[in-house]
């Protein structure tokens, strides 16, 4: 039998069949992707095939075995956070993420952004910028946010800029007004903890009630409220999904290599084509394009220092 991963709890996985029904199911202790170092072999929008194991119905329906997957179309893939020469796989088969961030309660660091940003182009995903919570923020706050969207806008990322407390249809700031770009897709959602992911679900998923969670006082900080990825169907047609999965604090980079980088920041790639070196790293070589364009302003500082923050990721825990 065949279906779709549409939870995962760490040891057990739900799986869709194209009938509807839902199968419980479980991987073999020896279950290895070929090529990924992965804590979590199986993840959520995989197509998977299993078997049904006799004499193993419950309650709440019959229990199964994964015993392969379909090759993936893509995948959202950070390392570890506590093994850090492997990988978590957020998700598969996606068709585009939304990022959600904050100015503040918490603050959501630009290099986090950049990190997921990059990671996503290296895949090829496209990603949207969700500046949450813009009901709560002062006029200086406010004015970050609106210089945030205009960073990225900039460089072909769309904005959106809404607060939940909006609920309503024709509010500019109002969650719905996303419901129009996730119509017939399967969305990743990610951010870190605290920024709304649960908040922002429960309204464009009806019914599910979603666990959330107030900000820590003492830091500033989220707390995880969503423990395990699972996705849902959404109420614009067919075929529209979105994933939820856990807050995280930093999002470390996995495989990539030091030459590859500058490629995932589109304006670095883009001025890097007039540098004088072919294998020209962007750093301290003379003639080089790229720190010509951040002196004269046209690649943003912090843009600029995350790059700089992933070429040393070799160095063990220096994402966090």
């Amino acid at each position: 039998m065949t279906g779709l991963v549409i939870r995962n709890t760490g040891s057990h996985y739900t799986v869709l069949t194209s009938e509807g029904a839902r199968v419980d199911c479980r991987v073999k202790g020896n279950f290895r992707l070929k090529g990924i170092r992965s804590t979590n072999p199986v993840a959520v929008g995989d197509r998977v095939t299993f078997t049904v194991a006799e004499g193993t119905a419950s309650s709440e329906g019959p229990e199964g075995w994964i015993t392969a997957i379909d090759e993936r179309r893509n995948y959202v893939i950070r390392k570890a956070s506590n093994l850090s020469k492997q990988s978590h796989i957020l998700a598969s088969n996606v068709d585009q993420c939304l990022l959600l961030v904050t100015v503040n309660y918490p603050e959501t660091s630009t290099t986090f952004i950049d990190r997921f940003l990059a990671t996503a182009e290296a895949y090829r995903i496209p990603v949207s910028i969700v500046i949450n919570k813009m009901d709560r923020y002062d006029e200086a706050e406010q004015h970050i946010a609106q210089m945030l969207a205009t960073l990225y806008e900039g460089l072909g990322y769309p904005c959106h800029l809404i607060s939940c407390a909006a609920e309503g249809q024709r509010s500019e700031a109002s969650p719905f007004t996303l419901l129009p770009e996730l119509a017939g897709k399967t969305t990743l959602l990610s951010g870190n903890s605290g920024v709304g992911k649960s908040t922002l679900l429960n309204l464009l998923v009806p019914g599910i009630h979603q666990k959330t969670a107030e900000i820590s006082d003492a830091h500033n900080t989220g707390m995880h409220t969503t423990t395990f990825s699972e996705m849902f169907p959404l109420p614009v047609g067919t075929d529209s999904w979105l994933i939820d999965t856990p807050g995280i604090k930093g999002f470390g980079t996995f495989d990539m290599e030091r030459e590859e980088i500058s490629h995932y920041f589109r304006e670095i790639f883009r001025f890097s084509k007039d540098c004088r070196y072919t294998n020209c790293t962007h750093t301290h070589e003379p003639g080089c394009a790229v720190l010509r364009a951040l002196d004269d302003h046209l690649i943003a500082a912090s843009r600029y220092n995350s790059y700089l923050s992933m070429l040393g990721d070799e160095d063990e825990g220096k994402y966090r």
